[in-house]
């Protein structure tokens, strides 16, 4: 079992990117442009290195390969991103990798290729690259390579002693588990579970009660074996239960206009551990948008566009809205589940402005939005 922090500091002892691992500060797959240059990288490492995994690390700032971290990234439907776009696609992974001295919202990103000795090459445009282009890696370059490419195997070696180095041992495991205690001591209920005497799993999150059921609010799972975060969750409530081979989360997110909220079931995760030292990770989506009086949403949509508009041209806002400012989020989500097909993009024209407000429960609830949607979108 490979411990992947271990892994991300073997790695990033190689100081230049290579021909079988890359780094990004940040992942940018919210644009035609990032999207493509990802796809890029994707197929690039995947030629160069048919004999072996690969990998891209998140999070690193590049000139001092300095460890930055990013956001917790839930997108388990990458690998659709991948299937559209290549031909011979690899399977993919991204994983959230925790660190200690990160704060807590903040993991590394680890995307691992894994070798299928096939060629893989567009299946149709991605920006300004050609359907049909075939990338490699000449050093820490992803190149369009000649008409007649070949493999040529160069990193098998090199990766399995990176890879075995990595290993995870009792130490590691216990110096997780004491780490992750310590982080979620301070009134998040730190708990610890084995299953299969080989996988040890954490779990820790803000308790409450609502009528009458149990549910958990800014929860952080990790599996310490391999120090991969399975699940973070800053605003949402999610319900928790488990059985001697399978842990299983329940996440709901809070919905509604005004004062009507309520709790909607959006996604049930279940992670189920294996007798031969494997473990599946299988997600359903539960949501089922809610639906309002239309009348009632092209008012709203109307507002919200108005308070846009004025934001980004700098025209002062009244003090009734800048109060509206804090429900953007939830509006222009309500109203792009209900058909308004331009919400969402009007939302991203004020993420900056959301961004820099002293109170970050709004850019909280703009995250989510974003992340609901992007769910909604794959499923």
């Amino acid at each position: 079992m490979i411990n992947k922090r271990l892994l991300i500091k073997n790695l990033l002892s190689h100081n230049d990117e290579n021909s079988f691992y890359d780094k990004k500060q940040r992942p940018s797959l919210h644009n035609k442009e990032g999207k493509a240059k990802f796809l890029k990288h994707v197929c690039a490492l995947s030629n160069s290195n048919s004999k072996n995994n690969s990998y891209i690390i998140i999070g690193i700032e590049d000139e001092e390969n300095k460890i930055i971290g990013v956001d917790f990234f839930d997108d388990s439907k990458i690998q659709n991103l991948v299937n559209a776009y290549l031909k011979n696609p690899p399977k993919i992974q991204y994983e959230n990798v925790a660190f200690p001295r990160l704060p807590r919202h903040k993991v590394v990103g680890l995307v691992t290729i894994l070798s299928n000795n096939k060629i893989t090459s567009l299946i149709k445009n991605a920006w300004k690259y050609k359907q049909g282009t075939v990338f490699y890696r000449r050093g820490s370059n992803s190149m369009p390579t000649e008409k007649n490419f070949e493999h040529i195997d160069t990193n098998k070696s090199i990766v399995e002693a990176i890879e075995k180095n990595a290993s995870n041992n009792i130490e590691l495991t216990l110096n997780g588990v004491f780490d992750f205690i310590e982080k979620h001591k301070d009134g998040y209920d730190p708990q610890y579970k084995v299953f299969n005497e080989q996988f040890v799993l954490c779990w820790a999150g803000k308790k409450r009660i609502i009528n009458g059921e149990t549910f958990y609010s800014r929860v952080d799972i990790e599996l310490v074996n391999e120090q991969v975060r399975l699940f973070f969750s800053a605003l949402d409530d999610v319900q928790i239960s488990y059985n001697n081979q399978s842990f299983i989360i329940t996440e709901f997110i809070f919905l509604g206009i005004a004062n009507s909220e309520k709790l909607y079931p959006l996604e049930k995760t279940i992670i189920h551990f294996k007798d031969n030292g494997k473990h599946d990770i299988i997600t359903e989506l539960l949501f089922e948008p809610p639906k309002y009086d239309s009348e009632i949403l092209d008012h709203i949509y109307k507002n919200s566009n108005t308070i846009v508009s004025k934001i980004t041209t700098k025209t002062p806002l009244s003090v009734l809205e800048h109060e509206d400012v804090l429900r953007l989020p939830t509006n222009y989500l309500i109203c792009s589940l209900n058909g308004f097909v331009e919400a969402k993009e009007q939302l991203k024209k004020v993420k900056s402005y959301i961004k820099n407000l002293e109170d970050k429960t709004t850019y909280l609830k703009y995250k989510e939005a974003m992340r609901v949607l992007r769910k909604v979108q794959y499923s």
